[in-house]
C-alpha cells in the first residue's frame, strides 16, 4: 500500500496492550524485588497471555482477560521458580495502571483535535481497559472502548473486528487499525481494515496472508499519513 492508504479513514482504532500500554512496565516496577529473572518473567508472562487467548478461543473455553492474565502470570512465576503471593498480587494490580509509550498521549490528542473518531479494540476486559486508560489520562479521548467480554472469543477472530464496525457504524475500509502485534495486524487486514503496524522493536513480518498497509516505529509517525477531516 502507498503512504496515503490511511487518508480516507474516518476512525482510528487502537489495540491496547503493547500498542498504547507498555506491558513490560508492570515487571519493570518490581525489578529490584524479582532480580535477574525479571526480563524472563516479563517475556513468559506476555507470551502465555497471548497463547491462552488463542487456545481458549480454539477450545471454545472463554474466560475473561483478567483471568487469562492471572493464569499466564502463575505459569511465568512457576517457570522461573518464584513463589511469592504478595508479588503476584502487586503485579496484577499494576496491570491496571500500565505506563503508556512516550508518544501515545500527544498522538491521541492530536488525532482527537483533528476531529477523528478514536476507539480501543482489545482482548482486554472492560474494567482493565478503563482503569489503564483513566490512569494514563487518555480515557476521555476515546469515543468507544470495545472489548470481547460479551462476544466471548478473542482476536484475531473476525467477529472481534466486526465489533468496531458495528459500534462505530463505519465500513471496514473507513477504519484504520493500529497494533504493535503482527498477528493482530494480519487478522485486521484479513477482515478488511486499513492497518498500521507499530513495529517499535523491528520484528520480522509475520508469514500470514495479510501484511500492514504501513509499518511505523511509533504512533507519532501516523500523523503525517492522516488527512484532517473537512470542517463543515
Amino acid at each position: 500500500m502507498s503512504e496515503n492508504a490511511l487518508t480516507s479513514c474516518r476512525a482510528f482504532v487502537f489495540d491496547a496492550y503493547g500498542t498504547l500500554f507498555d506491558v513490560g512496565s508492570a515487571v519493570n516496577r518490581f525489578k529490584g524485588t524479582i532480580g535477574d529473572e525479571a526480563d524472563r518473567l516479563s517475556s513468559i508472562w506476555r507470551q502465555k497471555q497471548l497463547e491462552y487467548t488463542w487456545l481458549r478461543s480454539l477450545m471454545g473455553d472463554f474466560t475473561d482477560f483478567w483471568s487469562v492474565t492471572g493464569d499466564a502470570l502463575d505459569y511465568a512465576m512457576a517457570a522461573i521458580g518464584k513463589k511469592d503471593p504478595a508479588l503476584r498480587a502487586k503485579l496484577m494490580e499494576t496491570y491496571l495502571s500500565l505506563d503508556t509509550f512516550p508518544e501515545v498521549v500527544e498522538t491521541l490528542k492530536t488525532l482527537k483535535s483533528q476531529g477523528h473518531k478514536l476507539a480501543i479494540l482489545s482482548n482486554g476486559a472492560k474494567h482493565m481497559l478503563i482503569s489503564a486508560a483513566k490512569s494514563s489520562g487518555i480515557l476521555a479521548l476515546f469515543d468507544q472502548i470495545i472489548c470481547v467480554d460479551d462476544l466471548k472469543t478473542y482476536k484475531p477472530h473476525p467477529d472481534v473486528y466486526q465489533l468496531a464496525v458495528d459500534q462505530l457504524e463505519l465500513s471496514p475500509a473507513e477504519i484504520s487499525f493500529q497494533s504493535s502485534n503482527g498477528w493482530d495486524i494480519a487478522g485486521a487486514g484479513h477482515f478488511g481494515f486499513r492497518t498500521a503496524w507499530i513495529n517499535r522493536t523491528q520484528q520480522p513480518m509475520e508469514r500470514l496472508s495479510h501484511s500492514a498497509d504501513v509499518v511505523l516505529k511509533g504512533l507519532d509517525e501516523l500523523l503525517p499519513l492522516v488527512a484532517q477531516p473537512e470542517k463543515a
